[in-house]
């Protein structure tokens, strides 16, 4: 082999090794990390709370927590890469279904911290409506519309294609897309007014401690059976950081403690969520013993 070859093939394997030895580094960063990022969806007020509640309590244990917000869609692509290292707001099995399709493979279930969550369809608790079924025939009445959130969500999902075929009112209605924020103020306004609206919601929420509002029966089951709300991580963050992972498989809520810490993040402290999670422990003295102690 002449001289020139030599040099270059000696190059060669000297960036192949350094680039093995980086992804090997890269590896190696993440297994017992302090840095660690956590995926919200904005206007999702469970995962907000849930979030800011872990934000603060892996702070306390030395951690340096960045939060990023994004969609449903790029959070799950996020995790998929790498990118992110835990979501606690996953609707399984049937709400973010196609997420978990598409990306599940590179992903790992935690634990489930709230193990029974509907996807709903509301009104006030003046509207003439009680069932999915009453919303036949009087389409015009509600402009044609159901006020929905985000379209990347699973709750806008279910209920276009499943919910209004289901009922025979995919002639008459459509499930309108923009935000949750902007989905509340529309049913604000419209109680203020006292109008009739239909909204998409959830359980748990707190605008069903704030808002005089009822679900509608859904007797044919079109909106699902209710799903468990998972933590959801990248693929080996239980390998690579177990004491965390152990952490949040003990990780659980009920309706009281979560609607209290929705109530402070939404009403009291809006905009403050760090504030918000300080009022709550203060309320809740032993819980995040109990979580990281």
């Amino acid at each position: 082999m002449r001289p020139k070859f030599k040099v270059l093939a000696a190059a060669a394997m000297a960036l192949a090794l350094g680039a093995t030895a980086s992804a090997c580094n890269s590896s190696d960063d993440k297994k017992n990390s302090k840095d660690l990022t956590l995926g919200v969806v904005s206007g999702w007020s469970e995962g907000e709370a849930a979030t800011a509640l872990w934000k603060k309590m892996l702070t306390d244990k030395g951690y340096k927590v960045s939060v990023k917000q994004l969609d449903a869609g790029p959070l799950y692509a996020g995790m998929a890469q790498g990118d992110v290292d835990l979501y606690l707001d996953s609707w399984l099995p049937n709400t973010h279904e196609d997420y978990w399709k598409q990306y599940g493979d590179k992903l790992e279930k935690v634990g489930v911290w709230y193990p029974s969550a509907p996807l709903t369809i509301a009104v006030p608790n003046y509207s003439p409506l009680h069932s999915l079924a009453d919303l036949k025939g009087k389409g015009s009445q509600y402009g044609g519309k159901i006020i929905g959130i985000e379209k990347s969500s699973g709750l806008y999902r279910v209920s276009q294609e499943k919910m209004l075929p289901a009922y025979g009112l995919d002639k008459e209605y459509t499930v309108t897309t923009s935000s949750t924020a902007a989905m509340l103020a529309e049913l604000q306004k419209a109680i203020s007014a006292h109008k009739d609206i239909v909204v998409t919601l959830w359980r748990p929420h707190w605008a069903y401690s704030k808002f005089p509002i009822r679900d509608l029966q859904d007797p044919k089951g079109a909106m699902g059976k209710p799903d468990g709300v998972y933590t959801v991580g990248r693929k080996d963050f239980g390998k690579d950081q177990p004491q965390v992972a152990g952490w949040l498989k003990k990780f659980k809520m009920d309706d009281k403690q979560l609607g209290s810490l929705e109530d402070l993040m939404e009403n009291q402290y809006k905009g403050k969520p760090d504030q918000a999670v300080d009022a709550w422990l203060k309320a809740n003295p032993g819980f995040e013993k109990s979580m990281t102690g």
